[in-house]
């Protein structure tokens, strides 16, 4: 079986994405939908695409099959439903929705329509959270009772630069986006090993002090001054998790910008941004090479020359000797990866969901647990650190637990 995809934001990720969905074989075939037509035109005329569609509209209203959106991470969560109402399957960059509201609307758009919703969390397929993954399934952690997961990335670190190719001249109010709104590469690491959620959260927000207009409430659309936060999560196991959004940090997140770690009663793994070892109670183990990717592009191919230097990492990296690339189709040998190897696993999982109608790992049930806690997180920030409650979606249908 094969299915249709337009591809909506033909930007930095969208554009890598159209050609991996171009490259499987469960793909029939690729269209490219931008607000910026040149972007989709060019897109389409470097992978080869189908063709391009002038709207969202416009490809809702035609007869292909699904839609990947990648367009502004705070308006994913409208675009997802309007496209399930619609009749598409739908793959949503992160985060999910900046709401409560929008994800429940989302799952009962999901449940209704019966169509695949997948949410492309690149830290699902993180090295680390692969081997602890495994490690965890194999008894050797113990009970994990407490975990950390960071998304460490600075500004100067080609932030500025993204935002400013997706947001124009107005770009410094959508700059400030709250940090705890975009959790899921940090929750995700976590979560997407440990069997568990969030049911309550204690979060700190550190208010910015670099006076350039950015994380300005004054000229901020979210009317938001947190550049980095700081949040505690209670889990549904007794467990702990802790996690950091940190946009102005002494960091080298081009090197490894998600880290882990997790603390188990007969072991442990902890990560630094070069560094990864693994330890029981008698030894320390390194075992950074199993954490270490390969680049899957050189960082000056000509596909990236709109995307700032120091963030060309995240689009050119490999698999790491953790991954199993196995259940790869032999189409992605040799073909653009990115996120610490994730990117192929992602669509594969979208493919092979569509085709035999089945739940992608991260459906809209996970989805919601990888999300919700940061919007929750951002709300006791805002409230100087209050306790607050956080609301669970339940399993997946079908899911059996």
């Amino acid at each position: 079986m094969t299915f249709s995809i337009g591809v909506v934001g033909a930007g930095q990720f969208g554009s890598q994405f159209a050609h991996l969905f171009n490259l499987h074989p469960g793909v029939s075939s690729v269209f490219a939908v931008d607000d910026v037509a040149h972007r989709a035109a060019e897109a389409a005329g470097r992978y080869h695409l189908a063709g391009t569609m002038a709207t969202f509209e416009d490809l809702l209203a035609s007869d292909v099959d699904a839609v990947a959106i990648f367009t502004q991470r705070w308006t994913h969560g409208p675009l997802v439903e309007q496209a399930l109402r619609a009749g598409k399957h739908v793959y949503s960059a992160v985060p999910m929705a900046i709401s409560e509201e929008e994800i429940a609307r989302i799952i009962e758009a999901v449940r209704e329509t019966g169509l695949v919703y997948m949410m492309g969390e690149t830290s699902y397929y993180n090295p680390a959270t692969v081997f602890a993954r495994k490690q965890l399934a194999e008894g050797k952690f113990g009970r994990i009772f407490y975990a950390e997961g960071d998304y460490v990335h600075d500004m100067d670190l080609g932030f500025y630069e993204a935002y400013q190719y997706s947001g124009g001249e107005r770009w410094k109010e959508t700059a400030s986006y709250p940090p705890m709104l975009y959790p899921t590469h940090a929750v995700g690491g976590v979560l997407g090993a440990v069997p568990a959620h969030a049911v309550s959260v204690s979060c700190v927000g550190v208010r910015d002090d670099r006076n350039d207009g950015v994380f300005d409430k004054d000229v901020s659309m979210f009317g938001n001054d947190f550049s980095n936060a700081t949040a505690l999560f209670e889990l549904n196991d007794g467990g702990v998790m802790r996690t950091n959004e940190m946009r102005r940090v002494g960091y080298p997140s081009h090197i490894r910008e998600s880290r882990f770690r997790f603390f188990g009663t007969e072991a442990s793994f902890e990560q630094l941004a070069t560094v990864s070892v693994w330890q029981d109670k008698q030894n320390v183990h390194d075992i950074s090479e199993q954490m270490e990717t390969r680049p899957s592009i050189a960082l000056d191919d000509p596909s990236l020359a709109n995307v700032a230097p120091e963030l060309r990492d995240a689009f050119v990296s490999g698999l790491a000797p953790v991954h199993d690339p196995g259940r790869l189709p032999e189409e992605f040998l040799g073909a653009p990866n990115g996120h610490e190897g994730s990117h192929h696993f992602l669509v594969d999982d979208f493919v092979t969901a569509v085709n035999n109608r089945t739940l992608p790992p991260v459906n809209a049930w996970m989805a919601a647990r990888f999300t919700l806690p940061g919007i929750v997180a951002h709300q006791s920030a805002l409230q100087n650190g209050a306790r607050l409650p956080i609301r669970d979606f339940g399993e997946a249908p079908g899911t059996g637990t």
